[in-house]
C-alpha cells in the first residue's frame, strides 16, 4: 500500500509540472502571436496611410512594412493544438480547418515574397501592399473570431 502511494506521489510530481508547463507554454504562444499580429497591424496601418495618400511614400517605411510581413512567415506555427483556449481572437476554424488556414498563410507569404521586388517605387509598393492586404482580409474574415 505504501509503495502505491509513493508511486502515485512520484507520478503526480511529474505530471503537475508538465501540465503547468503546458499551460504556461500555451499562454506564451498566445502572447507571441498577439505581439506579432500587433506589429503587423501597426505596419499595415502605416501602409494603408501611404496607399490612401495620407502619408508620403518612403522607401525605408515600405521596407519596414514588408520586413514585418516577412517576419511573420512562420505565424501559422503559433497556433499549436490546445492554444485555442485563453485570451485569443483566433477562431475555432484555425484548428477545425487547419489545411485551409495553412493554405491561407501560404498565400500571404507568397504575396509578400512576390511584392518584395516591387516596393522600391511608390507604384510598386501600392501594388504589392494591396495584394498582401487582400490576403489579410480573407484570412481575418474566416480565421479571426469577432
Amino acid at each position: 500500500m505504501r509503495v502505491l502511494s509513493l508511486r502515485a506521489l512520484l507520478v503526480a510530481g511529474l505530471v503537475v509540472p508538465f501540465v503547468a508547463g503546458a499551460a504556461f507554454a500555451q499562454s506564451d504562444v498566445i502572447k507571441q502571436r498577439k505581439a506579432l499580429m500587433s506589429a503587423m497591424g501597426d505596419q499595415t496601418k502605416a501602409g494603408a496611410a501611404i496607399l490612401k495618400g495620407e502619408q508620403p511614400y518612403d522607401p525605408a517605411k515600405a521596407a519596414a512594412i514588408f520586413k514585418a510581413y516577412t517576419d511573420a512567415a512562420s505565424f501559422s506555427t503559433l497556433f499549436p493544438d490546445g492554444s485555442d483556449k485563453g485570451d485569443t481572437k483566433a477562431a475555432p476554424a484555425i484548428w477545425s480547418d487547419r489545411a485551409g488556414f495553412d493554405a491561407q498563410m501560404a498565400k500571404f507569404n507568397s504575396a509578400v515574397q512576390a511584392g518584395l521586388p516591387q516596393i522600391g517605387t511608390e507604384a510598386g509598393f501600392k501594388t504589392a501592399f494591396t495584394a498582401v492586404a487582400a490576403t489579410c482580409r480573407t484570412c481575418h474574415s474566416t480565421y479571426q473570431a469577432r
